[in-house]
């Protein structure tokens, strides 16, 4: 199987969050993964940050890499309006080192799961989301065991 189309969403709070994210980029364009790219704001921009994540599904969007600092609850709320699995990356933005913003993905409330990253682990967030896709996708399957294969040396 081949991976047309977009499959991942990678969304940020604030532009200031590109250069974290742009690990993640990195990542989806080295396995050749289509992704597009969001800034929004779960306390900003609420109808906006809705109204994308009722839509991901008729989008084809697969995965979703949400990356916020401070009180993180972009990767929540998006989580609250679909079933498409999303990967939080608390991003180092504050006077507490991320610490705040890990602490606000990982503690989901039950029933609504988001996958945490580490502080700014947006390369680590896009290699969780190929390895979800890879179920699906043999291509990347194989471009995974590849890449595995390379951290032994």
């Amino acid at each position: 199987m081949t991976t047309g189309g977009k499959k991942v969403a990678i969304v940020m709070g604030s532009v200031s969050d590109e250069t974290v994210m742009k690990k993640a980029s990195d990542v989806l364009k080295e396995f050749g993964v289509d992704y597009e790219i969001n800034v929004l704001s779960a306390h900003r921009m609420p109808n906006k940050t809705r109204e994308f994540a009722k839509s991901v599904k008729d989008k084809g969007i697969e995965v979703i890499i949400a990356g916020a600092g401070k009180a993180a609850h972009l990767p929540g709320v998006i989580a609250s309006y679909t079933t498409v699995p999303v990967i939080g990356v608390p991003i180092k933005a504050s006077d507490l080192g991320g610490l705040d913003s890990l602490l606000s993905i990982v503690q989901m409330p039950s029933g609504v799961p988001v996958a945490c990253m580490s502080i700014d682990g947006a390369k680590n967030a896009a290699l969780l989301a190929i390895q979800i896709l890879a179920l699906k996708y043999d291509d990347l399957a194989k471009k995974l065991e590849e890449y595995k294969a390379k951290l032994e040396y």
